[in-house]
């Protein structure tokens, strides 16, 4: 079983290899369809970059926004349970 695993063995890396070298070409391919694209379309290329950042920039703000909201929101509820402290207070003096 030893001699079958053996032979076995260096098919498996050939094939292993073989298939090494088409994901390297496919790679390879992937890259210069993208120069390609950027090359041709050097405006859609510079338009893309620039609605991606104004999209990073406006996730951002939407972050802070949210964060600002939450703590508004924490604030409301503390604010909210004074009030009716107070407002059992005076109520009760009434």
């Amino acid at each position: 079983m030893a001699v079958d695993e053996q032979d076995e063995l260096p098919e498996a890396t050939q094939r292993e290899a073989e298939l090494q070298r088409q994901i390297d070409g496919l790679q390879s391919q992937v890259t210069e369809l993208h120069k390609t694209r950027e090359e041709t379309n050097p405006e859609l290329s510079s338009e893309f970059q620039s609605l991606k950042e104004k999209l990073n920039k406006q996730s951002k703000q939407l972050e802070q926004s949210a964060e600002k909201l939450s703590q508004l929101e924490s604030e409301n509820l503390t604010l909210r349970d004074e009030n009716q402290a107070l407002n059992m207070t005076s109520n009760k003096k009434c």
